[in-house]
């Protein structure tokens, strides 16, 4: 049955779209915050100044004239990222995993070449990804190596963790994992597989795809239970951190767990997507009202992040 009524979906505390945008984004984020969140090259450089690990930078490219200089920077790269600074929804992420002569060869495992990704940074700088098509930025990362454990279930892409930070505690996540229709993003809106985890343990509850209960990745095959996140502890107080990196009182932190460098911050959604919720066969607003019922809140992100592992242990 697709159809489920308003009363059940109170029942299960599901927020909707309206209750999120006026009682949560608008009354608990600033809004002079928000270009710091909209800018991956911003958020980058604040949440290093408060222990928050990001992929490394290789070149930033903020004028067609730099655009020339981009050949030589890559020219022993074997794999890295053109990201727009202002894109949203994976919009205009080109992922480079490897070299075949004078290719490039995508996540997809299409091949380009140099003057491709060149007329790719013009783009960028356009404002063809950005939010509001306004002049943007490029920034250009060292590639992330998915951890093994988490890589084997996901499609061509990279896996990564979303959780939702409300007042400084991370209160509901998922692991986001690619799929041939989300073209290699996890992107849940393109196809991607939402796998819900247990905030106490990093542990899979619960996955859907197309907002449909699923047991297998459509491409993998493999079983969706019984998944362990790695470093779970350090990633939830990692995301509990950047809420006085940036002063949101209600955010999306992406993460993923990188083979090498361990956890690592992707971005920052100050209008973080609500189809978390179905992930986690669970709603957001018990959590959340938990949080602003705290007579006494926490000061630090360890202590936040050790009371929601507590608090919202298979909530």
């Amino acid at each position: 049955m697709d159809w489920i009524s308003p009363r059940s979906l109170k029942r299960l505390g599901m927020l909707n779209m309206n209750r999120r945008n006026v009682d949560y984004i608008s009354r608990y984020n600033e809004r002079s915050s928000y270009p710091l969140v909209d800018n991956k090259l911003k958020t980058k450089l604040v949440v290093a100044e408060y222990g928050v690990k990001t992929p490394k930078l290789l070149q930033i490219v903020r004028q067609q004239h730099e655009i020339s200089h981009f050949r030589e920077m890559a020219e022993d790269l074997e794999g890295f990222a053109i990201k727009p600074a202002k894109g949203s929804g994976g919009k205009g992420i080109t992922v480079i995993t490897g070299r075949d002569g004078d290719d490039y060869i995508k996540a997809s495992g299409s091949r380009v070449d140099s003057p491709f990704l060149e007329r790719h940074l013009t783009n960028i700088l356009a404002g063809l990804y950005s939010l509001a098509g306004t002049p943007d930025v490029a920034i250009v990362e060292n590639l992330v190596e998915s951890a093994p454990s988490l890589a084997k279930y996901s499609h061509q892409g990279v896996p990564d963790i979303r959780i939702v930070v409300f007042q400084g505690y991370p209160v509901m996540a998922m692991l986001r994992l690619a799929t041939t229709a989300s073209d290699g993003k996890a992107n849940l809106h393109q196809g991607a597989v939402g796998v819900g985890l247990d905030i106490g343990s990093g542990r899979s509850l619960n996955a859907v795809q197309f907002n449909r209960p699923i047991i297998l990745h459509p491409d993998t095959g493999l079983a969706l239970e019984n998944i362990q996140i790695e470093a779970w502890d350090e990633m939830l107080e990692m995301a509990s951190r950047c809420y006085e990196a940036t002063g949101l009182g209600y955010m999306g932190v992406d993460l993923v767990v990188d083979a090498n460098e361990g956890p690592l911050l992707l971005e920052l959604n100050a209008r973080p997507g609500l189809a978390i919720q179905m992930a986690n066969g669970r709603g957001l607003l018990p959590r959340l009202r938990a949080i602003e019922a705290l007579k006494r809140p926490h000061f630090t992100p360890l202590e936040r992040s050790r009371f929601a592992m507590d608090t919202f242990a298979s909530f």
